[in-house]
């Protein structure tokens, strides 16, 4: 069955304690996109910000790091108590630096391709990463259609996974709508990223919908 890992970006960001005990019920993960207003024109979401929320639920965060430079952010997440991040592939200087000290504080490490970067960027890496972020949508965009290329990718990672021996796992973000979700599943998604299909539906029944599919 599809994971989520559900984003708090689409939230009641006024009312977020209320807003993540009515959802973690439904979700294997929360996932916060951190921008700095640099790397994309929005900025969301903050270590002190995390540190507040984190005591309200037990579930994992993983924080999507859409910054200029994400090594001088890893550990003041790591100590506002994320689980796990997720790198933007054109922003990584170093991948070993990045792999060492996110494995330094026992977090999950990601990497993310926008819609213009090939899969193949990541053959080097593939035993090195717990999770490739298929990128759906142009980047720090909300509430835009899915790309007809993201399917496309997610095939070709799931099968460049598998030829590496790799336990990767795969994520879609962007564009995760009723009719969007079966496509990405089809194309080997394991993990989606929803906001608004969490958020504005009935939870319960957007998670009943997911497990027939």
């Amino acid at each position: 069955m599809l994971k989520c890992s559900t984003s708090l970006w689409s939230a009641d960001l006024a009312n977020l304690e209320s807003e993540i005990k009515r959802v973690e019920p439904f979700s294997e993960q929360f996932h916060l996109d951190v921008a700095d207003g640099h790397y994309t024109p929005t900025m969301l979401f903050f270590p002190d910000l995390v540190q507040a929320i984190r005591p309200h639920t037990s579930v994992p965060f993983e924080v999507h790091l859409l910054t200029t430079d994400p090594v001088q952010w890893i550990e003041p997440f790591a100590e506002a108590g994320v689980n796990g991040f997720i790198f933007c592939y054109d922003t990584v200087q170093d991948f070993g630096k990045l792999r060492d000290l996110t494995r330094m504080h026992n977090c999950m490490m990601g990497i993310s391709l926008a819609l213009s970067e090939p899969v193949q960027l990541l053959d080097p890496f593939w035993k090195d990463l717990d999770l490739v972020t298929i990128i759906g949508t142009e980047i720090g965009i909300k509430g835009v259609g899915l790309d007809e290329r993201a399917p496309k990718k997610l095939r070709e990672a799931k099968q460049r996974i598998e030829e590496s021996g790799a336990a990767t796992e795969t994520q879609s973000d962007g564009g995760i709508r009723r009719h969007t979700v079966p496509q990405l599943k089809e194309a080997g998604a394991d993990w989606i990223v929803p906001g608004s299909l969490m958020f504005k539906e009935n939870p319960s029944e957007m998670r009943e919908w997911l497990a027939g599919l």
